[in-house]
């Protein structure tokens, strides 16, 4: 129980701390960014379950360690499209395009109210460190999945 409770600790601090980046730091995120927000809460919810049901604390567990995976991946493809290595397909981190025959006025209206940040552009949080917070993001998922999966084993041998 323990361990399931320390694994939704952990994967609610994860947007919390994004949140809390933006704040007091003024960070803006970009939608990918946002992305991989919503796996952590997922996890956090299935975690917070898994403690509370013993019956099923094994397969919510599991599944919690799936939602914080699922976070490192949408994690991965955002360093992939800091990168360059391919595009994002997500309308919000492109910029926007003029098709064709439109007029200045059609293109200023297309513009969001709020500009948006751009998905391939990294955003580091510690000066001197080369690693985005996307790229951060996806060491925190997989460090916290391989410890949840020690902490889930450990509980079982008990």
């Amino acid at each position: 129980m323990i361990a399931t409770l320390a694994l939704a600790l952990a994967a609610a601090a994860a947007p919390l701390f994004a949140r809390a980046s933006e704040d007091i730091w003024g960070i803006a995120p970009c939608e990918l960014c946002t992305w991989q927000r919503v796996p952590y809460w997922v996890a956090a919810a299935l975690a917070l379950a898994a403690a509370l049901l013993p019956r099923a604390r094994r397969p919510l567990a599991l599944l919690a360690i799936l939602a914080v995976l699922a976070s490192g991946a949408i994690a991965a493809f955002h360093v992939g499209v800091e990168q360059g290595w391919w595009p994002s397909p997500l309308a919000g981190c492109q910029m926007p395009r003029s098709a064709g025959g439109a007029s200045v006025d059609d293109l200023m209206r297309s513009l969001a109210a709020a500009p948006s940040k751009p998905c391939d552009a990294p955003t580091y949080l510690i000066p001197g460190l080369p690693i985005s917070m996307a790229g951060m993001n996806l060491l925190y998922a997989l460090g916290l999945s391989a410890l949840a999966a020690i902490w889930m084993r450990r509980g079982v041998r008990r």
